[in-house]
């Protein structure tokens, strides 16, 4: 197998990096099914997401006919910082599974949150403080995706409030306290500062998880105020992909999301809320 010459890893230069994400949907013969407002159950438009997304976003999440979206160049310009990320020739696993087949994988734990998720993370706030948001709600299971959040929002200087699921709140302490370092505000889920938070403590019956402790993070001057789920604050979606990916199609595990469409190729995707 090695005698092929192809190298473990293979690298891009940065002026090889790409320029524009890719619409897969563009090129679907048999486009995805569209969001249902799960409210009156029909496809939703534009002015049915602009609770949820911002307004370019939108815009993307609709496009059926575009096939490359231009990346900004301050988001390529963020990129640069861990990628290009390499590409991975799995010659062990090739010799264990003793196949013919040539094995490659992308290898995008080479950043400080641990995957792919900070290509998306930026992006969504790069659209979010671009329409004039000044904070950004979002939920995260284990915190890979909170940890990728609290990054893209530090470095854009957006407010950031994250609901964290209750039982990673207490068992990936490390995670909890690198999103506070980035500035995030970081709530266990369910909480009592929802309307849905207190209706599933009340029904279930488990008992409020104790207010977070204040811990160390780097001063800010002015210090910015807290992330609030009003107009001026929107939500952020875990994303699969740097591009196009299919974020509304997972359950999210939040009890904070006001709206759940049913299925989707989303890109990169930000928007405002509305106070559970």
């Amino acid at each position: 197998m090695k005698t092929e010459n192809i190298p473990y890893k293979i690298y891009l230069s940065e002026s090889e990096m790409p320029q524009n994400w890719y619409n897969v949907r563009a090129d679907m013969k048999n486009k995805p099914a569209p969001l249902v407002n799960p409210g009156t159950g029909k496809p939703m438009g534009f002015d049915d997401l602009r609770p949820v997304f911002c307004d370019e976003l939108i815009e993307q999440e609709l496009d059926n006919d575009t096939p490359y979206i231009p990346i900004p160049q301050e988001i390529r310009d963020f990129y640069k910082m861990y990628r290009p990320s390499p590409l991975v020739r799995a010659y062990c696993l090739e010799e264990k599974l003793g196949t013919p087949a040539k094995i490659y994988y992308k290898f995008e734990g080479n950043n400080t949150s641990g995957s792919h998720k900070l290509n998306s993370a930026i992006a969504q706030a790069y659209y979010a403080k671009k329409q004039g948001l000044k904070g950004v709600t979002t939920e995260t299971g284990a915190g890979q995706w909170g940890t990728a959040l609290s990054m893209a929002c530090a470095y854009l200087g957006l407010d950031l409030k994250v609901f964290m699921v209750k039982c990673s709140y207490e068992q990936k302490p490390f995670r909890r306290e690198v999103m506070r370092t980035y500035g995030a505000s970081v709530t266990p889920s369910p909480s009592n500062t929802t309307n849905i938070g207190r209706a599933i403590l009340a029904r279930t019956r488990i008992p409020p998880a104790p207010s977070a402790a204040p811990s160390a993070r780097p001063s800010r001057s002015p210090r910015r105020r807290p992330a609030t789920a009003t107009c001026s604050a929107a939500f952020s979606i875990r994303c699969c992909c740097t591009s196009r990916s299919s974020a509304w199609r997972r359950r999210s595990r939040s009890t904070n999301t006001a709206l759940r469409p049913t299925s989707s190729s989303a890109a990169p995707a930000a928007a405002r809320t509305s106070a559970a």
